[in-house]
């Protein structure tokens, strides 16, 4: 035990002690209940700006600590995880957002280049079966979607 001068315990030794007292006298529940209490008065007292600063700082600080596969790792689990809990309507639900906020920021063009890769792509990776080429597939579908955006 550390002891200043006067030989009474140290801030930091009475700091530790009650905590492993703490730990050893509660259970789990008591520190969810504790977390989402802090949590919420933290919430009332932060704006948006706060809750955006401390995460970008958390963003960082995880990027430097951690590699590509990592990143791989808890998307793949992410993934997993929300497919296990949503079904069909949510991943059209969400494309179709996705697909409108895509659509607010781009131009027919962006839409002619990614139908012409994309059907390269495929392209490259299918022999021709007779039916129309995926580069042509692509290409037709950036036309369309570009001439729905002008009607719109």
């Amino acid at each position: 035990m550390a002891n200043n001068n006067n030989g009474k315990m140290s801030r930091e030794e009475a700091g530790r002690l009650g905590g492993e007292a703490t730990a050893n006298n509660h259970d789990k529940e008591f520190y969810q209940e504790i977390g989402r209490k802090g949590g919420e008065a933290t919430a009332e007292s932060h704006d948006k700006e706060f809750y955006q600063e401390i995460g970008k700082k958390g963003g960082e600080a995880t990027a430097e600590s951690h590699d590509k596969e990592f990143y791989q790792e808890i998307g793949q689990k992410g993934g997993e995880a929300t497919a296990e809990s949503h079904g069909r309507e949510f991943y059209e639900e969400i494309g179709r957002k996705g697909g409108e906020a895509t659509s607010d920021s781009h131009d027919r063009e962006f839409y002619q280049e990614i139908g012409q890769k994309g059907g390269q792509a495929r392209n490259d990776n299918d022999g021709n079966d007779g039916k129309m080429s995926r580069e042509e597939a692509g290409r037709k579908g950036g036309e369309a979607r570009a001439r729905q955006r002008r009607s719109d």
